[in-house]
Formats: structure tokens, sequence, C-alpha cells
């Protein structure tokens, strides 16, 4: 399979694949990357049926681990929009595969967007849940994070009061785009109601795996997840 390295105002991608006229637009979860296990069969499955792939790092991840700019939502959604931009000068046809965090950046930032198709695997649909969460689990009030800006937590991300507000100010209220989702029946990152709910409101087929966590990557959940793949990517 071909792979092009790319910089698309910036920002280290890759492309995946010969020439076509369609592309999937791959946007990655938190601590991964453009080349990750999960993106690499993505276009394994979709470069076989017709598509190209293209996939970046946001920021603070892969190759953009060393720059300054914060793995924050506001810098993150900018990254997909110049993506975008790229996606749509170069193909008349654009899919969309989004994982965990990436999800809601898309969710958000591609709100107006029509893709074809649409693929999350273990999505968070609602950020503010996620980031309510972090909070209680480690005894932070709205008060003690509006008065600190930032506190470190033993999970690994921080709490951040400017990206408490910004998820507060941006749920989810319009998604056009038919989504098929793949979730992992011990996901404890986003709560199956909370899901259920969001795939009742946009009309999204979600296939449960059980046994599974947030972070499919055990051989069985990898090879559950290729054969979902290729139900739901069509041959062009």
């Amino acid at each position: 399979m071909e792979r092009t390295m790319l910089k698309i105002e910036g920002i280290p991608a890759i492309l995946w694949g010969a020439p076509q006229p369609h592309v999937l637009v791959a946007v990655h979860g938190n601590l991964s990357h453009k080349a990750d296990t999960v993106i690499e069969l993505l276009a394994e499955v979709a470069c076989s049926r017709g598509y190209q792939v293209l996939s970046f790092d946001l920021p603070g991840h892969g190759a953009r681990k060393i720059e300054p700019t914060p793995c924050h939502m506001p810098p993150c959604m900018d990254s997909l929009k110049a993506i975008m931009r790229y996606a749509h000068a170069h193909w008349p046809a654009i899919g969309l595969f989004a994982c965990s965090m990436g999800a809601y950046i898309s969710l958000v930032a591609l709100e107006q967007e029509r893709l074809s198709p649409c693929l999350f695997l273990s999505p968070v649909v609602d950020m503010q849940s996620v980031i309510g969460g972090m909070m209680e689990a480690c005894g932070v009030t709205p008060q003690q994070l509006e008065q600190q800006k930032r506190i470190s937590t033993p999970y690994g991300p921080e709490l951040v009061w400017s990206e408490y507000n910004f998820v507060a100010a941006h749920p989810i209220s319009c998604w056009p785009s038919p989504t098929a989702i793949l979730y992992g029946q011990m996901d404890d990152v986003c709560r199956y109601d909370i899901l259920a709910g969001f795939a009742k409101r946009f009309g999204c087929e979600v296939k449960v795996l059980p046994g599974s966590e947030h972070y499919f990557h055990t051989p069985h959940q990898l090879a559950a997840y290729q054969t979902w793949l290729q139900a739901h990517i069509p041959h062009r």
C-alpha cells in the first residue's frame, strides 16, 4: 500500500493508497497518532475498496509532540478544519473515520459537513460528561477549577478551565452524516446510555463488542474491528 508523507498547513499527515476520487479523513484519539494500528487497518480495508485515507497528527501527538501548541479543543478543531480544506480541494467525495476524542472534535468541527461513509470507533460524544467524571473522581469542583485554571490528575490529562468552558458551550446539537459506531461493552470513558442517546437522536447504527474496553488493541478486538470495517465501507 502506498504511503505519502505530507505537510498540510504545517500539519504532519499521511496519504494512504493510490489516487482515487474518494477519501476517508481519519481523526485519531488521545495518546494516538496518524499511523496508529486502527488507522493502518482502516487504510488496508478502505484502499482495497477504492478509497484513499488521509490521516494526520493532532496537536501534542505523533510528530507534533515537540510543538508548543497544546492538545486543547480549539487548536485540535483548527487542525481538522485545515485537513478538510485540503480534502475538499483534492477529492470530490469525502468520508470520515474518528476514534475516541477524535469523534468529539469531528462532531463539533464538522457539524455542517455531509460525509459518507462516516465511522466512529469508541467515540466520545459528550466531552462535558467525560471532564465532569474526571473532576468528580478527583474531588475537584468547578469553583476550584475556575480559581486554579489548571489542575493535574492521576489519570494523565490535566483539568483545564478553558476546556471545561469550551465543551460546556459546545454540546452536540447537529450531525447530518449517517454514522456507524463500534463500541466496547466495557467502555469506561463514554457511558453506554450517553452513546445510545446520541445514536437515537441522529439515527446512528451501533454495534457493541462484548468484553471490549474503550481502547481496541487485542487480536480479538482488532479482528472484530476489521470485520466491522468491511461491513461498512462499500466498494467504489
